[in-house]
């Protein structure tokens, strides 16, 4: 096989995957959710950060372990994201982009400013970008973030849909002890609110290599326009 039609199976994986992103998550995952509508605890948003790329990778897909037709994948324990993102009646949101930036096992972000150059994990493509299908699904493969410096683990997301704001905030890692520390993440007073944010990072039963699976929702304030 060459290493073009390597890269087209990988890309027609990662766009096909979503469609059946429950194969990572617990059975019922993307059941309609207007049924818990009255559960739902709205997303807290929180800021972009220092570090949103500014500079874009060469490549932005869903796979953020392999940069574009590379044979080395990046360093780190490799979790399999999903979720769904969800309007204020808890609806699935159909055609939003999800973003996610993290740093790579270094603690580098793709940023100018990110304090470890010269150390990064060049095979990391740091960023990645999806489209949510018709249940509101996303899916990402990355790996699992580390603390570094003050801040615990963490993965940075953003949506956006059209007729609402750019909405920004983080997920944590269930588990963590410097989440009970971090000054960002303890910000969010609610405890519902808080707890929403930290996110079990569970084995994948299916993995022969160790991968795992982490499962976040973002519920907005949002209603989309008629």
């Amino acid at each position: 096989m060459t290493r073009a039609t390597s890269s087209s199976s990988r890309r027609q994986f990662l766009s096909q995957v979503a469609t059946g992103a429950a194969l990572f998550t617990t059975p019922g995952a993307f059941a309609t959710p207007a049924v818990f509508a009255e559960e739902l605890v709205r997303t807290p948003r929180q800021s972009e950060g220092p570090f949103y790329p500014d500079r874009m990778p060469l490549d932005t897909d869903n796979d953020l372990l392999v940069v574009n037709d590379s044979i080395t994948p990046a360093v780190g324990e490799v979790t399999h994201l999903t979720g769904r993102i969800l309007d204020s009646r808890g609806e699935p949101l159909r055609n939003a982009v999800v973003e996610i930036w993290e740093a790579d096992s270094t603690g580098t972000y793709i940023h100018t400013r990110s304090g470890t150059k010269g150390k990064e994990d060049k095979n990391f493509q740091g960023f990645g970008r999806f489209l949510t299908g018709l249940k509101g699904e996303y899916y990402f493969r990355t790996i699992k973030p580390k603390p570094y410096g003050p801040r615990t683990a963490h993965i940075h997301f953003a949506v956006m849909a059209k007729g609402m704001k750019r909405f920004t905030t983080e997920c944590y890692v269930k588990g963590e002890p410097r989440n009970r520390t971090d000054n960002l993440l303890n910000r969010v007073r609610d405890a519902q609110a808080r707890k929403s944010l930290i996110v079990d990072f569970l084995p994948l039963k299916q993995s022969r290599v160790g991968e795992l699976q982490a499962r976040f929702d973002i519920t907005l304030g949002f209603t989309p326009p008629a």
